[in-house]
């Protein structure tokens, strides 16, 4: 990996926590996921499950971790099961983590090789009453590709159907949502590699490029600084391309006197960031872009200060709604006609900023959160307003990352990427 070895400490005090909300005499499972086919030998790049990642720190194909906290040997209370290394896939591949290496990535003692899983999945299973099993079931996931953990439940229900069963998924929503110090710091490595790419961004960018070589000034910095790339497949939207809110195609021509909307965040250590700006290709914003791009700043300034401990996700989302309202008013982009006759399943200011304010951000770019819990410290959000104005040619979305502080506004991990018209100007004409 890329990436600088992560404490294990970490990992232990991940195990620990999860294994304290599990019923007595249950074991739970964690697959790692598959290495997904292309074409005839060819692979996509390796992403770990980010479930067993958060409680292992293993980062490698073909891994199960099992927890059983009330096992009668000791040695069984926490398992890694790793494929064997040899001299053969050491040339061909790399070496794999040995036994050796796995403890001091865990911080877990007993690593048995694949090929004994099931002799010594039995042994335990025998001395459970109730297995965990590993379900998505974030509030977007929509995947219809069979994962590892939907065959290994599959297998083992078949196998072992006297055994009660329980998910995973609820206790791993409330505790991947609120990050470790260990997790922050990983975080703002992914955020500090970001400002480096947009920075060397707005250094590029100029009449006439195109939005691919924008992606490739983004990649670029970001392997160099030991990121494994994009978070997420980034947004290179320049002109109209703004008003399509998941345009990943990146490959129009940046006229001058467009705008750039940049929705591009570096992973690190599988952390990852999610910034959004919206930059002039001539390096001058016009008089009316000014005014939108200052609307939405605005709101998002306003946004940021709401996110503490106890605000509920539903209610701030009305908030955030009725600044926009506001700010659209002022904009002359709606009217007072427009607001008081408004659809309250779909308000006015929705014709202009259509998606969600903010999102759990960690593990995953949409981490995993309860979104009908209140909000607590230590979670981490992104902030992220948009005006979308297809009749003029130009839409503006603004985003951080900011974490939900005990007490006092949040702490923003992106406070050091030029947001201001001034100093984004400044640096494209400096």
């Amino acid at each position: 990996m890329k990436y600088d070895r992560i404490d294990s400490k970490l990992f232990i005090k991940n195990r620990k926590n999860f294994m304290q909300k599990m019923k007595p005499k249950s074991l739970a499972v964690f697959n790692s996921n598959d290495v997904y086919p292309i074409g005839a030998d060819s692979t996509m790049p390796f992403q770990q499950n980010r479930d067993i990642f958060y409680l292992s720190g293993v980062d490698q194909e073909e891994s199960i971790l099992v927890l059983f906290p009330d096992a009668p040997e000791e040695k069984h209370r926490e398992i890694l099961f790793l494929t064997e290394t040899n001299e053969h896939i050491a040339v061909w591949e790399g070496a794999k983590l040995t036994k050796e290496d796995a403890l001091e990535v865990s911080g877990i003692k007993t690593v048995y090789w694949m090929k004994d899983f099931e002799k010594i999945f039995f042994e335990v299973m025998t001395q459970c009453d109730t297995v965990y099993f590993n379900t998505n079931e974030h509030y977007r996931a929509n995947h219809a590709t069979e994962t590892r953990d939907d065959r290994f439940i599959k297998w083992c229900k078949e196998k072992y159907p006297a055994h009660q069963v329980a998910k995973a998924n609820p206790i791993l929503q409330r505790l991947r949502s609120v990050k470790d110090p260990i997790e922050l710091d990983l975080m703002q490595k992914a955020c500090d590699i970001t400002e480096k790419a947009f920075r060397r961004t707005l250094k590029f960018v100029k009449p006439g490029v195109w939005e691919y070589e924008i992606e490739a000034e983004y990649y670029h910095e970001m392997i160099r600084n030991r990121s494994r790339g994009f978070a997420y497949t980034p947004i290179i939207a320049s002109g109209n391309n703004a008003n399509v809110l998941h345009y990943i195609e990146n490959r129009h021509q940046c006229k001058d006197g467009d705008l750039i909307l940049l929705d591009t965040g570096a992973e690190y250590a599988n952390y990852s960031s999610d910034l959004s700006r919206t930059i002039p290709v001539s390096g001058r914003y016009s008089d009316r872009q000014k005014q939108v791009y200052n609307s939405v700043n605005k709101v998002k300034k306003e946004a940021t200060k709401m996110l503490v401990p106890g605000t509920m996700w539903k209610e701030y989302h009305v908030e955030v709604g009725k600044m926009m309202t506001s700010e659209l008013l002022e904009l002359g982009l709606l009217d007072k006609a427009d607001v008081q006759n408004e659809d309250p399943d779909w308000p006015a200011y929705k014709k202009y900023f259509m998606h969600g304010t903010s999102h759990h951000i960690g593990l995953d770019t949409h981490d995993y959160g309860i979104l009908t819990e209140p909000m607590q410290a230590n979670q981490v959000f992104t902030v992220e307003p948009g005006i979308y104005l297809p009749d003029e040619g130009f839409g503006i979305r603004l985003e951080d990352d900011v974490v939900i502080q005990e007490k006092g506004e949040p702490f923003n991990l992106m406070r050091n990427i030029p947001i201001e018209i001034e100093e984004i100007e400044d640096i494209m004409n400096s």
